[in-house]
């Protein structure tokens, strides 16, 4: 395991921040100890200090993973989400999405909201603001990228897309290879 690169982290943070705000200081200084961010394979897990020191015995290619994995590194630099980081993520999210129970399915299966699917949203989001989307009886169902803003949902048409899909807790099934 290693830190990430000052570009690394700035990414991460930048995309952290896309998502919830301000409070990314709470998701690193928390009441059980402190948090930190660290790189193996491209991917970036999210592990305490703690388990962080245990693991330093180890050799590189002995670890699978230390932590919650948050995401992987493309090989162009951009940080892409995974499901694993909707449990940490949906308690401080800034911006949300409720979609309607007919349409909880196809969000599950990695379609993209349109606002006839759409239940609530949060005020004063801004276009292309990541967004956690939940169903109506509050369970986190994954990420997703407003289309477009809250005042262009009131008086969109109802096919028009408002949430572009990023990730879902479909994926726990559909890419269970893949997301360790």
């Amino acid at each position: 395991m290693k830190r990430l690169t000052d570009e690394r982290t700035k990414i991460l943070f930048e995309k952290l921040a896309k998502y919830i705000g301000p409070n990314v200081q709470q998701l690193i200084d928390r009441p059980d100890g402190t948090y930190c961010f660290r790189e193996h394979r491209d991917r970036v897990y999210y592990v305490s200090e703690r388990i962080l020191k245990l693991s330093e015995c180890f050799g590189y290619k002995q670890i699978v993973c230390v932590g919650t994995c948050f995401g992987k590194f493309s090989k162009t630099n951009k940080l892409k989400f995974h499901i694993t980081a909707l449990y940490y993520l949906a308690p401080y999210a800034q911006y949300k999405v409720w979609v309607k129970p007919s349409f909880e399915q196809q969000f599950l299966y990695g379609n993209h909201i349109p606002k006839s699917g759409l239940g609530r949203i949060t005020e004063n989001a801004g276009q292309y603001q990541g967004v956690v989307v939940y169903s109506m009886k509050d369970l986190a169902l994954g990420f997703g990228i407003l289309a477009r803003s809250t005042t262009e949902c009131k008086t969109a048409d109802p096919l028009t897309t408002v949430c572009f899909h990023q990730s879902d807790i479909g994926e726990y099934i559909r890419a269970e290879d893949s997301l360790f």
